[in-house]
């Protein structure tokens, strides 16, 4: 069947997850997190993912924005910045300001140009998922944001995929699921979405059982893919 719904994860593939970290090592006095934010800002993704599957495992589910916190104390304190609490709630706060990756309205608007439905499908919660897409301009081009909290577990357990289908009445075969967490799109894979993992740092595939079929550099091309 033809792909009608493109669906997308957020964090990492439509927003830049490093810019928090990024832009508050440039702001004025914070000359000790000009060479300590990129991996910073790779500690705190790392952990912050390795919490939701710890949470999703062990059936203790709380918000996206809790491991996202308990992510950032994590990072914070190896790099002995952990007493720095204005660092903490100004990096918070940028996190609900992240930035779309450029080529990410154009490429939504390409997609809607041609007739599919677009979707966010995320770990976030709600509030925080709403922050971001009203922070990046890319409200006009989504038709939902779904989010994990409807089901109370995170990716990628199979609950979570089944948004999809609920929300848009479509069949497995229609969606085009794009992520930039190999595993996500592994996940993905399997339940049965065509999927994308964007690859932008250029790791190499993760040796899961289902892989993507298709795998990008950035989204600018992905409108191809289906159009």
């Amino acid at each position: 069947m033809p792909i009608t719904t493109c669906i997308f994860d957020a964090y990492g593939t439509l927003f830049d997850v490093a810019a928090a970290a990024r832009v508050a090592a440039a702001e004025p006095g914070r000359d000790a997190l000009a060479a300590l934010w990129p991996k910073l800002a790779e500690d705190w993704r790392l952990k912050q993912l390795q919490y939701t599957w710890l949470r999703a495992i062990t059936r203790e589910h709380t918000s996206f924005w809790e491991v996202t916190k308990d992510g950032l104390d994590w990072a914070m304190e190896r790099h002995g910045l952990d007493g720095d609490m204005e660092l903490r709630e100004r990096l918070l706060a940028l996190y609900w300001e992240l930035a779309a990756f450029p080529e990410v309205p154009k490429m939504l608007a390409t997609l809607k140009a041609h007739g599919k439905a677009c979707a966010i499908l995320s770990n976030g919660n709600p509030d925080m998922l709403d922050g971001a897409v009203d922070s990046a301009g890319i409200g006009i081009y989504l038709d939902a944001v779904l989010s994990v909290e409807d089901v109370g577990i995170f990716k990628p357990d199979s609950r979570v995929y089944d948004l999809v289908g609920k929300h848009f009445g479509c069949d497995r075969t229609e969606v085009l699921f794009v992520s930039s967490n190999g595993w996500d799109a592994a996940g993905a894979a399997g339940y049965g979405f065509e999927t994308v993992w964007v690859n932008r740092a250029g790791d190499p595939l993760d040796r899961l059982p289902h892989r993507p079929q298709h795998i990008l550099s950035d989204l600018t091309a992905l409108p191809e893919l289906v159009t």
